[in-house]
């Protein structure tokens, strides 16, 4: 009866899919987003933003307004397709060979999507053409270099003289140019110019921008609606397990094996058995005569196992079995465990015996056996022990798989939460069991085996104490292939593929899960287990001790019934008609462990049923003994009220055949007359259990089937249990079954959901009649499925996709649901026939019982009219479930809500395929639905609405699915109804939320899910389409038919620009917003949230920017767009997104800070302090300050993520736009509007500048990858609460603004496979491809604003705004030239530049300085490329500058000036400057000029040609600095030597003094950078000085004495040689007063990092009175603070400056350097061994390691004693010396460390040649070095130019050894606060026992005799001195110690007192003797320092 029910669902031989869209080739569908327009074009539009306008009538439009379009692309964009939907048959897998239902057909529908990703993405990437940068080139350049390292000869600074002008002319003419440009030298118009230019820029040009920009961000996608799992049994892990051999030590019988898996922790049996059979042929031979005929399939010897829930607890157990024989299981064994193969000889005649009983128990008992031995394996060592598994984590690459699998994955992961037990993948491994147990009779039960198996794990297992039986079981277990070949089904169907039958076979093994799976049946199954369990015969009489069970499945009660259903186990028969469980030996209460496996036939009836009989089996061979006795009997009826009967089972045996009829009984009924065993107790006990899609065990669900199976079979009256079923009772039974099913088990009705929800569906399409009344179980079927569906979304929340739809359900809708009108419906369900449009035949025959030959039961014809009575009752489900859904009340409503996806899908399948059945498709959309359904759905959505406003803060994740689904509902109606209508739905949603927000506490999260509602109708295939892309602006005034469509301006195809201007097509306007109707909905979101006053909040930045990115990449991946024509009419949809970009240019991120490096043509060098850095500081007009939008605000509000997203874009819509168009436009500009443009244009350069393949290799990912943004998850954090659960459904999203229960760590673990979208392990084929398409991204995006220049160009000529523009235009395109861009970028932009001066030469010549100076840097720059074709670009470029530069003045003075500087600056920063490069350049420009016909006879050749010779120069030097690259001291040397070498050129000189202070800042030296920067200050104030006497300004170097007193060097040469009005003199954007300015500034900055506070005061010393000239108060208040700050830090912040050496240098090795001495400034706290080390290393690694020494003492250098091939090094610690009457003018500790100029060190030494001897004869020599400078200077090394050296006497030495310890006593004692370790430790050091000989032995040897020199009287008297003050400091910090010690140190103290008394006795005589001679009246001694014998100097 079931399976008659179930018949049609189970015939599938086929998908239907139902496709909406089937031409789908969208990428992706694309979404909504918040677009930002600003106020002040609000009050323009009429209608504001926050209101949405009434859209177009879209029929009425569409109807009115023909096409005037040829067919071809244009007329796509205006027409739906006609094959928009269509039926598609989708062939259903069959995975065996044979169908697994004899007979059957299926069919299913569904509909179809592709998804746009990232793998699509790569594949539209993979044909790129990789651009040349010279970023790249340069790198591999360097690696090649370092692989040729060759060692360094240091080369002397006068090695190489600057060479002259003959060397210079002779090199250059050697050399060979660059290729020329042809047509330079010509003179073109400009008109011709342009059109050149735009042309080849035009070429090969990338059409799909968005193609080489990351894909959108997936957890933004709310649209992507993945596609639902085809519908297919559950599969868990699979394992393939091969049974290899199986050896005893003696063969003598045939042995059988089974394996199954066991879980212990669930004790349970998690698969059935199989069954396998290892013997040899001759062993086989011996059972011969009970097996005639051995099935294939039985013969198998490897077996695939399924594991849904792995754990640690599986166990694979092995059994053993053999042919029954006499003897108990021990004694059988017994043989086995003592006999061996080796000592066969000893055995031979015993081995021989058992042989022979072997074969006759073989002949005889074959048909039995006996249970034998077992053992297990404990998989989890399988898995984990085998070494080096590939763990590769399931979900971890999210390439392979659906979005569902993936997600599902994670979910069973959860569930198992044991990562470690993964069996799909493991190492494979050939196992050798050699132990194995002996089965105990009495312990044979499942529930024993599960304590074994606990047992076995721990060490001390008690089965390892027994004796084992041993053999050699070998098996191989791996992880099963996905496609096995040779594979046999549960049922024994072939799986495919299966290429020959003859094979044998591996066997599937169906797998019994440890816990519930989740899954609808989808294939026919129906098996039956039967498992005996136990029998108690104890109280039987008579001979029953081996007792076998007989099991049969019988079709009657004739013994010829029985069914041939049994599985054959292994080397038999396939089935079986009965199947004997194994014997136990002489037992009468055997226990079992058998399971017989059954396949059953779909039909039961009541006479179906098990048959059991029990034999007692006679082991020994005797007269008149039969072999089996029979000795009772049981049965268990298999059908009962229409249910199969499964469970465990307690029967009583009778002892007697049974009665007839006894099939329909339970054996529990007495029948009279029959003897039972133990008086009719239960003494056998069995379980039943049952696989099978056809019968549902569950109660609820049974009776709900029954009862609609009677209504079709409309077989009245019906016995169900105790109630009989009549028409009277039918209604009233059949709701509450429905309402019953809510108390089914979820398992069981997620199993068989696709028969429950398609019978529902029947009942509600089809009300059944009764009694000739039809009955209305509508509303019961709602409310059941209604329930249904949300208990199941309840329970199984991990299995749910983005959208939290449930996948069963989901798949349930795509595939399986139908209009249930296919095929002729059974009796009382009306249907409509669509061929003939009446009612089709609808009786079936009441047969009840349906044979399965042939299960479709005839028809019989009825009469018409009562078919006409009966079509009444037919309803179409969409218009039920609406109707049902509008009317529904409290639970059932909310039910509905909760899963509102469910109903819309339901809904919208329905229509569609109503449509398709009633060939509607092509009817006029407004007469496709009735009126009052079309009502229903208005009240539906305007309900839904409202809920969604009412409820979004209390049920947020409720509210978030039914937005999405409400979206996708309206989404999918555009497809089916009216589309005007279903835009008024639309603006109805809108209403209700708007209505909303005034009041709202959390607007954002509303805003949030009024985006993702927009992003999901406008993901619509064809949104284009729906947006009338190619309508005109002005709606008629009344959609009526009369507005003429003849004319083409009234089509829909009028000219693109209309005559109400152009402007209304640029902004949010009304008729924009009403034509294009969900474009406008999108950029009106994007404008409000990026209003700068708005709320828009950091996650709806993202929000909204990504729907437009998202919307834009999928228009680029369409096919049907790529003609130019087309994406033009797109980006039409597009235009007001320009100015809403424009007007929050300000909220965009500054990528231009991060590029700072590029001014300075060194992309390494970030550290450099560049001259646009300065300029900035200055507010001088310097181009990136000019062009850097950013400069006056606070921060941006959007992230770099979303600003380059948004950028990206901007530049879609000017790249895609038409362009005459965009030239209107930009012509109605105001100038304020231009340089708004402009500055987004100088951002996006910026933006998309190429990192690099080095850079994308350091990161190893994107450099722009899906960053975390802390502050929008903070954000979201903080506006409200969400559950974790939906989080994690939802992945991590952040798209929701709620979540304050939200641990954001957690949130990003649960993620496991996203951690693949963030992974950095990319190979280097992928990091290649990476930079491929990076490469092309940059490249596009700046020919894309090279076009949009050109266009501002082109329209700025005309108008007087001429002069205020082109010089932001100029900026752009130098901007765009300093960063890295590609060749073929470079030529366009050098073909661009040399256009716009060839049109504006007095842009550069006349006005801006700084425009001629900043382009001769970069011309430059790119002339040292390494690229060829950049060069040649470039120097035409230069070329070109000079000549014009020439015309207009008839010379090139400016240009010449600027090119120098320039060449400097570059030589100066660049570490990657080739002055190969260069040279050609230079020697091309010099061809130009040999060239130049025009020009031949003028004096400009000869100009250029000594400009070019003098370049030449400054490259000689850099050929220098390159050999110096390493040696940091050696670089600055040079560069010092350039600058100096530029005294007469102030410009250069400055240029190189900025080069030192960028050098210096890298190597963190910021007090030189300081003074780099003071110097140059220093010089400008000296020509500003010179130009005009202002008392403000400094009046030269003078003013900046007391900043350095070296600074004088740069006071200017006399008037006659340099004079600052000279043409190109002084030029440079410095030599100003905000240049002066600038450089003050920064000199500040840089004090400021070297702790030198002091010097800050002195340099705003210098600035203030400027600042207060020119009343900048602002500028005074920051100055004052930053004063503030720095005299709080001198207080309050400890310091430390360098430390400093005397290096000396001895050898010829170092050429210039030999014997020079230097001193080194080092960094403070560095070590002597430090600096030793650093130099030792470095002139090592240039000479080797056997040539560089390094003197260790600090001796007089002997050169004569010197090895002359070896370079020697003293290295000597200097400290600053000073004079006492400098002392007093230096007391702070920055005075003792600044302006530094002589420096001392001591050397000890005796007159003998010791360094240290005793006291009397202890010398020092200590010598005063003076530097050519004082530091800080603008090197860390000054020359010594002087040297004195003063020799103290011993007793000289002992004065200055007693002061230093009295200083540090005298420091001790006054210390505060005070420190009493440090003040014991140095009273220790002075009056200590062990120490005091130190002072005492001093005035022993000193004081004890007065000398005899008169010379030395005073040193003595100075030495007594010293003595007694000495005593008195020792005294006093006594004295000061007592007060602070405790009383556990007063023993110490009384310690320290003795030794000082025991001192200062000892001391008393020797400083109380004073020297007469001293106190007589004599002539004054006068001090003879002879006896300090002057030495010579030595330099």
């Amino acid at each position: 009866m079931i399976y008659s029910l179930f018949k049609a669902e189970w015939k599938a031989q086929n998908y239907l899919f139902l496709s909406l869209s089937e031409k789908k080739i969208l990428p992706e569908r694309t979404g909504q987003a918040y677009k930002a327009g600003l106020s002040n074009r609000r009050r323009r539009r009429g209608v504001p933003l926050t209101e949405v306008v009434e859209p177009v009538d879209f029929e009425e439009y569409v109807s009115s307004h023909a096409p005037g379009a040829e067919p071809g692309p244009l007329r796509q964009l205006m027409e739906f397709p006609e094959d928009d939907l269509e039926l598609l048959p989708l062939e259903k897998e069959c995975t065996t060979l044979e169908p697994p239902l004899p007979e059957e057909e299926h069919q299913r529908y569904s509909t179809m999507y592709t998804p746009h990703n990232s793998e699509r993405q790569r594949e539209r990437q993979r044909g790129l053409v990789k651009q040349t940068f010279e970023l790249d080139e340069a790198a591999a350049a360097e690696r090649q270099d370092d692989q040729d390292d060759a060692k360094r000869r240091s080369v002397s600074l006068d090695d190489t003289p600057r060479g002259s002008w003959a060397s210079s002319i002779f090199d250059l003419k050697n050399s060979s140019p660059d290729a020329l440009l042809p047509s330079v030298l010509e003179r073109t118009a400009a008109e011709e110019m342009d059109r050149r230019n735009t042309d080849a820029r035009l070429q090969g040009r990338h059409s799909d921008l968005l193609g080489l920009y990351p894909p959108p961000d997936e957890d933004e996608a709310v649209e992507r609606c993945s596609l639902p799992e085809v519908p297919k049994e559950h599969c868990g892990q699979r394992i393939m397990v091969k049974c290899l051999s199986l050896k005893f030590e003696i063969e003598i019988e045939p042995i059988f094996g089974t394996l199954a898996l066991y879980d212990v922790k669930e004790k349970k049996k998690i698969s059935e058995n199989f069954h396998f059979d290892l013997n040899s042929d001759q062993m086989k031979g011996l059972l011969k005569s009970h097996t005639p005929h051995t099935a294939i399939s039985t013969m198998a010897r490897s077996a695939i196992f399924s594991i849904t829930y792995p754990s640690a607890d599986i166990f694979l157990v092995i059994k053993l079995e053999k042919v029954l024989q006499q003897g108990d299981i021990g004694e059988c064994c017994e043989p086995y465990m003592v006999m061996k193969e080796s000592d066969s000889s000893k055995h031979k005649e015993k081995l021989e015996k058992l042989r022979v009983q072997a074969e006759q128990s073989c002949s005889r008992l074959g048909r039995f056996r006996m249970p034998f031995a077992w053992t297990a394996i404990h998989l989890l060592n399988i898995v984990s022990s085998v070494g080096g598994l590939d763990r590769s984590d399931p979900d971890s690459d999210s390439g392979h798989g659906t979005w569902n699998e993936r997600k599902k994955k994670g979910f069973e992961r959860m569930s198992v939460g044991e990562d470690m037990c993964n069996f799909a993948s493991f190492r494979p491994a050939t196992l050798t069991v050699t132990n194995f147990f002996k089965q105990e009779g009495d312990r044979l039960s499942d529930e024993d085996l599960y304590k074994f198996l606990a047992d076995m794990r721990r060490p001390s297992s008690v089965l390892r104490r027994l004796r084992p039986v041993t053999a050699q079981l070998k098996i191989d277990i791996s992880p099963a292939p996905d496609s096995p070949h040779y594979c046999l089904s549960p049922e024994l169907l072939h799986v495919k593929p299966y290429p020959d039958l003859r094979v044998r076979p591996t066997k599937e093994v169906l797998e019994f899960p440890a816990r519930y799976v989740y899954t609808p049946h989808t294939t026919y199954r129906n098996l039956l287990y039967i498992y005996p369990q136990s029998l108690n015969f104890s109280s039987r009489q008579g001979s029953v001790r081996n007792i076998a069970v007989k099991v049969q499945f019988m079709a009657g009660e004739d013994p010829s019934q029985a069914m041939p259903v049994i599985f054959g186990k292994s080397s038999c028969a396939e089935f079986m008609k009965e199947a004997y469980s194994p014997v136990i030996y002489h037992d009468k209460s055997p226990e079992f462990y058998e399971e017989m496996k059954m396949k059953i036939p779909a039909n039961l009836t009541d006479n179906h049923h098990l048959l059991f009989t029990f034999y007692h089996i006679s082991c020994q061979p005797k007269q008149n003994t039969p072999l089996e006795t029979p000795v009772g009997y049981t049965w268990i009826p298999l059908m009962q009220h229409g249910r199969l009967r499964t469970g465990s089972f307690s029967l009583p045996v009778s002892v007697e055949k049974p009665p007839p009829s006894y099939s329909v009984l339970t054996p529990d009924v007495s029948l009279p007359g029959m003897k039972w065993v133990d008086n009719h107790k239960g003494v056998f006990n069995v379980e039943v259990t049952a696989a099978s899609s056809v019968h549902t065990q569950d109660p609820h669900l049974d009776k709900f089937f029954t009862l609609v199976y009677v209504l079709e079979e409309y077989s009245f009256p019906f016995r169900l249990k105790d109630v009989i079923i009549t028409e009277a009772n039918m209604e009233g039974e059949l709701k509450a079954s429905m309402a019953a099913l809510r108390g089914a088990l979820l398992d069981t009705c997620v199993r068989f959901l696709h028969q429950l929800l398609s019978k529902l569906i029947l009942l509600i399409v089809y009300p059944p009649v009764i009694a000739g009344q039809i009955v209305n179980l509508g509303r019961a079927a709602f409310e059941a499925m209604a329930l249904l569906v949300n208990q199941i979304h309840k329970n199984l929340e991990g299995n749910q996709d983005q959208h939290g739809r449930n996948n069963l359900l989901a798949s349930y809708i795509h595939y399986c649901f139908h209009l249930p009108t296919t095929e002729p419906m059974p009796v009382q369900f009306a249907t409509l026939s669509r061929a003939t449009a009446r009612p089709s035949s609808l009786h079936l025959s009441r047969s009840k019982s349906i044979s399965n030959s042939n299960p479709d039961l005839a028809t019989t014809p009825v009469s018409p009219d009562e078919e006409v009575e009966r079509i009444i009752g037919s309803k179409l489900l969409h218009e039920e479930l609406a109707l049902q859904w509008v009317v529904s009340t409290s639970t059932v409503r909310e039910a509905a809500l909760q899963q509102a996806w469910f109903f819309f899908q339901l809904m919208t399948k329905s229509m569609a395929h109503h449509l398709f059945l009633s060939s509607k498709l092509d009817t006029p959309r407004r007469q496709r639905y009735p009126d009052r359904f079309v009502d229903d759905i208005a009240a539906l959505v305007c309900a839904i609405s409202a809920d969604i406003a009412s409820r979004y803060h209390k049920d947020v994740e409720l509210v978030e699915r039914l937005n999405s689904s409400l979206a996708f509902f309206l989404n999918d109606l555009l497809s089916l109804m009216d589309r005007g209508f279903v835009f008024n739905l639309i603006r109805s949603y809108y209403k209700q939320i708007a209505n909303k927000l005034h009041t709202a506490q959390n607007p954002s999260a509303l805003n949030a899910l009024r985006m993702d509602f927009t992003r999901i109708v406008c993901s619509h295939e064809h949104y284009v389409t729906l947006n009338l892309p190619c309508s005109t602006l002005s709606p008629p005034a009344s959609p009526s038919p009369s507005t003429s469509s003849t004319t083409s301006q009234s089509s829909a195809f009028s000219s693109m620009v209309q005559d109400q201007g152009v402007a209304s097509m640029f902004e949010l306007s009304v008729p924009f917003r009403q034509q294009h109707f969900l474009s406008g909905l999108l950029l009106t979101e994007l404008a409000l949230i990026l209003e700068p006053d708005g709320e828009g909040v950091f996650f709806l930045h993202k929000k909204a920017i990504s729907a437009v990115h998202s919307l834009l990449c999928s228009h680029d991946a369409d096919p049907r767009y790529t003609d130019p024509q087309v994406r033009a009419h797109i980006a039409q949809l597009y235009l007001p997104l320009i100015p809403i970009v424009m007007d929050s240019l300000n909220q965009l991120h500054d990528f231009t800070g991060k590029n700072t490096h590029a001014d300075d043509g060194d992309p390494d060098n970030s550290n450099t302090i560049s001259q646009s850095v300065a300029m900035a500081i200055a507010g001088s007009p310097l181009p990136h300050a000019k062009a850097n939008p950013f400069a006056g605000r606070q921060c941006s509000s959007l992230s770099a993520e979303c600003s380059r997203t948004l950028l990206v874009c901007f530049l879609w819509v000017l790249k895609n736009a038409d362009a005459a168009l965009l030239e209107r436009w930009v012509s109605d500009l105001s100038v304020l509007q231009i340089n708004r443009l402009l500055d987004l244009l100088h951002l996006c350069v910026s933006c998309f500048e190429y990192k690099g393949k080095k850079a994308l290799e350091r990161i190893n990912s994107l450099t722009f990858k899906k960053s975390q943004d802390m502050k929008a998850r903070l954000e979201e954090a903080i506006l409200g609460t969400i559950g974790a659960r939906q989080e994690m459904v939802r992945r991590c999203r952040e798209r929701s603004p709620y979540g304050s229960q939200e641990n954001v760590r957690w949130r990003k673990n649960v993620t496991h496979w996203r951690q693949n979208t963030d992974r950095v392990d990319k190979s280097k084929a992928e990091v290649e491809q990476e930079s491929v398409v990076d490469g092309n991204l940059a490249t596009e995006a700046s020919l894309v604003v090279l076009d949009t220049l050109e266009i501002i160009v082109k329209t700025v000529v005309a108008s007087e705004l001429k002069e205020s523009v082109l010089g932001g235009v100029l900026r752009v395109l130098l901007h765009s030239m300093a960063g890295n861009q590609s060749a073929l970028f470079l030529q366009h932009c050098f073909s661009t530049q040399r256009a716009l001066v060839f049109k504006f030469p007095e842009m550069l010549f006349e006005e801006d300085t700084e425009l001629c100076a900043d382009l001769c840097l970069r011309l430059l720059r790119h002339c040292s490329s390494s690229v060829g074709s950049v060069r040649s670009h470039a120097s035409a470029s230069l070329y070109l500058l000079m000549r014009q530069n020439f015309e207009i003045g008839n010379n090139f003075a400016r240009v010449k000036m600027q090119v120098t500087m320039s060449l400097s600056s570059l030589v100066g920063t660049s570490q990657n400057f080739n002055e190969e490069h260069i040279r050609r350049s230079l020697k091309t420009i010099l061809t130009y000029a040999e060239e130049d016909l025009e020009l031949r006879d003028t004096p400009f050749p000869e100009q250029v040609q000594d400009l070019v010779f003098n370049l030449h120069m400054i490259l000689t030097d850099t050929v220098k600095m390159k050999e110096h690259q390493q040696d940091p001291e050696m670089l600055i040397d040079l560069m010092y030597r350039i600058a100096k070498g530029y005294q007469n050129s102030p410009d250069l000189r400055l240029t190189w003094l900025q080069n030192m202070a960028g050098k210096h800042s890298e190597r963190g030296n910021h007090a030189e950078a300081a003074h780099c920067l003071v110097h140059s200050a220093a010089l400008v104030a000296e020509y500003l000085n010179m130009l005009e006497d202002c008392r403000y300004l400094p009046i030269g170097c003078v003013t900046f004495q007391n900043v350095s007193s070296n600074v004088l060097e740069e006071s200017a040469v006399s008037d006659d040689i340099l004079s600052p009005e000279e043409e190109g003199i002084c030029a440079g954007k410095y030599f100003s007063e905000s240049g002066l300015v600038g450089l003050l500034e920064q000199a500040a900055a840089s004090f400021n990092m070297a702790a030198m506070y002091e010097a800050i005061n002195e340099v705003y010393k210098i600035l203030l009175p400027i600042h207060e000239a020119n009343r900048d108060f602002k500028k005074l208040a920051t100055v004052h603070g930053k004063l503030q700050d720095a005299f709080n830090k001198v207080y309050n912040q400890q310091r430390m400056f360098g430390t400093y050496f005397r290096v000396g240098f001895y050898g010829c090795r170092f050429g210039d350097l030999d014997e020079q001495e230097f001193v080194y400034k080092e960094p403070s706290i560095t070590k002597l061994a430090e600096i030793s080390h650093r130099l030792e290393e470095f002139y090592s690694e240039r000479f080797g390691d056997d040539v560089v020494e390094i003197i260790k003492d600090s001796n007089p250098v002997d050169k004569n004693k010197l090895d002359p091939n070896k370079a020697y090094l003293q290295i000597t610690y200097v400290e600053p010396f000073f004079d006492t009457y400098e002392l007093k003018e230096r007391i702070t500790y920055f005075d003792k460390n600044y302006n530094l100029r002589t420096f001392m060190y001591c050397t000890p030494f005796t007159l003998d040649g010791r360094a240290h001897g005793d006291l009397h004869e202890q010398y020092k020599r200590k010598t005063i070095l003076t530097t050519s400078h004082a530091f800080p200077y603008i090197k860390t090394r000054i020359n010594v130019i002087h040297k004195e050296e003063i020799i103290l006497v011993p007793m000289e030495v002992a004065i200055e050894d007693m002061q230093k310890k009295t200083q540090e006593l005298a420091f001790a004692t006054n210390q505060d606060p005070a420190d009493s370790k440090m003040l014991q430790m140095v009273l220790q050091g002075c009056v200590g026992t062990t120490v005091n000989q130190g002072p005492l032995e001093v005035a022993q040897v000193f004081l004890s005799d007065i000398p005899d020199d008169p010379k030395l009287f005073r040193h003595h008297n100075k030495l007594r001195l010293c003595f007694k003050d000495f005593t008195k400091r020792c005294e006093d910090a006594l004295r000061k110690n007592k007060a602070m010690i405790g009383p556990d140190q007063k023993e110490y103290h009384r310690e320290l007192e003795r030794n000082y008394n025991k001192l200062k006795e000892a001391l008393s005589p020797l400083i109380n003797r004073k020297i007469p001679q001293l106190y007589r009246t004599l002539p004054f001694l006068i001090r003879n320092r002879a006896s300090q014998q002057h030495l010579p100097e030595q330099c």
